[in-house]
């Protein structure tokens, strides 16, 4: 009678490893490196290396702009004399510093 009422060692066994083995899987996905939380990771990674490539390649066209401008095959003078002005320190007589 007494051996009725208990549940086999072995049957509590197999339910204590698959609510284990379960634990251990629902928390690798969420927690894992192939998780959740890694996959929202990355997602933010991804929008911020996204707005900083967007940033870096304005700077690359302005530089581009730049150096077009002041190429053998077309001569910007006013940035010519703005670029040599700043690399010399002159100023024309007409303008005022302001320090």
């Amino acid at each position: 009678m007494n051996r009725a009422k208990r549940a086999p060692l072995g049957v509590l066994l197999y339910f204590a490893g698959a609510l284990m083995l379960g634990l251990y899987f629902t928390f690798a996905a969420v927690q894992g490196d192939y998780g959740v939380f890694k996959r929202a990771e990355i997602d933010a990674e991804n929008r911020a290396l996204t707005a900083e490539l967007a940033v870096l390649r304005a700077e690359v066209a302005r530089m581009e702009n730049l150096t077009r401008r002041l190429s053998d095959t077309y001569l910007d003078l006013d940035l010519l004399d703005e670029q040599a002005r700043d690399m010399l320190g002159m100023v024309r007589a007409d303008e005022i510093v302001i320090r």
